[in-house]
């Protein structure tokens, strides 16, 4: 089995929500973690074989732009009780085209745990070195009994997309 650990400064979460008044992005660089598969000759996932992997997000991490909607964020988050938000992968299987996939797993929120599954491309470069994985799927904060932020007439609606990019390097057990 490969065992690849999550490149931090390579890798990022995109946040992009909408509100009454104007659309919200973060971008946030340092997600931790590893992804234990098996890969082909052709660097297709061998999905035959057993798989892991755990992500983490720093919420301290999540910032976007201004002060007072992040400090409103990291209050509703409840961020010194819950300072991370957590995945792990529970199954991976073939979405149909060459380097997709439709991956499952749990996020844990708030201490809200969730189970999530959408498409993800998962690529390889030729020798295996390194694996990246890149992929979008859209939340509801309230289904991690969180409601939206909302200050004064400015008021966020609950639906959040996120788009993940994960650069894992190859590393020996």
């Amino acid at each position: 089995m490969g065992h690849y650990r999550v490149v931090p400064e390579r890798s990022w979460v995109e946040i992009r929500a909408r509100s009454n008044v104007h659309p919200i992005e973060s971008r946030t660089v340092g997600l931790e973690g590893f992804l234990d598969v098996v890969l082909s000759r052709d660097g297709s996932v061998d999905l035959t074989a057993p798989l892991g992997g755990t992500l983490l997000l720093r919420v301290d991490k999540l910032s976007s732009g201004n002060p007072l909607q992040d400090r409103e964020l990291r209050r509703r988050i409840d961020a010194r009780r819950y300072p991370t938000i957590d995945g792990t992968l529970t199954e991976l299987r073939d979405a149909g085209s060459d380097g997709r996939y439709i991956v499952r797993g749990d996020v844990t929120f708030r201490g809200v745990t969730c189970t999530v599954e959408d498409e993800m491309t998962i690529t390889s470069n030729g020798d295996a070195d390194e694996v990246e994985l890149e992929g979008q799927t859209t939340f509801d904060v309230r289904d991690f009994r969180m409601d939206p932020p909302r200050i004064l007439v400015f008021k966020v609606e609950p639906e959040v997309r996120v788009t993940a990019h994960i650069v894992a390097a190859r590393q020996e057990q």
